[in-house]
Order: structure tokens, then sequence, then C-alpha cells
């Protein structure tokens, strides 16, 4: 049997994240990191990239969940999500998810440079508001808010968007009892880039 991905073996393909990585993220984001790396390495994938992280989030935490407009939303995108590793999502397999909306940090081992960043962003967001750890919805923001991620774009296939998602999480977040401030929402560029 040939491996997908020449010279790598299957659990050589997405490491398992530093003790490092998961500092500032709460038992239940250490959970959906280690989700998403498990459905990485079941879909052949070469790193964790921003859909499995979306899709171990809507699997894991309930209150990402309340965000969406209802249930039927939930279960569409859970629908695309699956159908990535057998449909459209084919061509992300030997690819990293980079898309050049945020800067490369050097995070999360196994994990693509945008999904790494959106861990980063969970992480400031929620030292912002003077919390920690960070929550899946502060994970979520961070992930939707690059509009050329690959979560982007699978949320784009099922129908919703992102930045009206991103709106709804905003408003969530302030109800939850965020002392501080939430992030602001700009517009910059063509594509219209959330910034937290």
């Amino acid at each position: 049997m040939q491996h997908r991905i020449p010279g790598q073996s299957t659990g050589d393909q997405v490491g398992r994240p530093a003790e490092d990585d998961t500092a500032g993220l709460g038992a239940e984001l250490v959970a959906v990191l280690a989700g998403a790396r498990r459905r990485a390495l079941r879909d052949g994938d070469r790193q964790i990239d921003t859909a499995h992280v979306l899709h171990s989030l809507l699997e894991s935490d309930p209150e990402v969940g309340t965000v969406f407009e209802g249930e039927a939303q939930v279960a569409r995108l859970l629908g695309y999500l699956v159908q990535r590793c057998i449909g459209y999502g084919l061509r992300w397999q030997s690819t990293v998810e980079d898309s050049g909306a945020v800067p490369v940090v050097s995070g999360a081992a196994g994990c693509s440079p945008s999904a790494s960043a959106a861990l980063e962003r969970a992480r400031t967001r929620a030292a912002e508001r003077g919390e920690a750890p960070a929550r899946g919805l502060d994970l979520l923001a961070a992930v939707v808010a690059d509009p050329r991620s690959r979560a982007v774009e699978v949320l784009t296939r099922a129908g919703i968007d992102a930045r009206e998602l991103f709106l709804r999480i905003e408003a969530t977040a302030q109800g939850v009892g965020a002392t501080a401030q939430g992030p602001e929402v700009n517009a910059q560029g063509p594509e219209g880039d959330l910034t937290l």
C-alpha cells in the first residue's frame, strides 16, 4: 500500500502538539485540537487545518453550535465537512494551508500556518478579555476571521456567511459576561479580512 505523501508514514504526517503549543488553551480546546489531529490522520492530510479545527469544534463544544442559525445549518455544515475527504477537499491533501492573510507563526506542531495563527489569535482574544484559558468561541472567531482559510471555504459552500457568523460570536461573547470590550471588526482590503 502506497502512502499519500511520499516518504512519510501515516503516523508521521500530523505531529502531536507540544506542551507549549497547548499553553493558554483549556482542557476543552486541548481536546478539540486532539480531535482535529485524529481527523487529519484519518483523512490522510499532512497537517491539521482550520477545517479540521472547525469540524472538531462543532463536534466537541456545545457552545459553538449556539452561534449558528439552528440545528439544520449545523447539520448542513457537518455534511460539507464530512465530504472533504471524498470530494472537494481531496485537492487539499497535498498542500499546506497558508492563506497569507495572517502572519505565519511558529505554532502548534502538525498544524497548518493558518491553524497555528488561529490558535494564537484565540489565546490573544481570551487574554484581551482578561480571561484564560481560551474558549471554543475564541477559537471559532479566530478561525472565521481569515476569509481565505479552508474553514471559511467550507462555511461558504454550506451557505454560511463568515462575517455574519463572526458578528454572532461577538454578540454571544458580549452576553457571556466579558468584562472588556470584544475585538473590533474591521474590513481590510478587497477580501474583507476580519481583525481580532
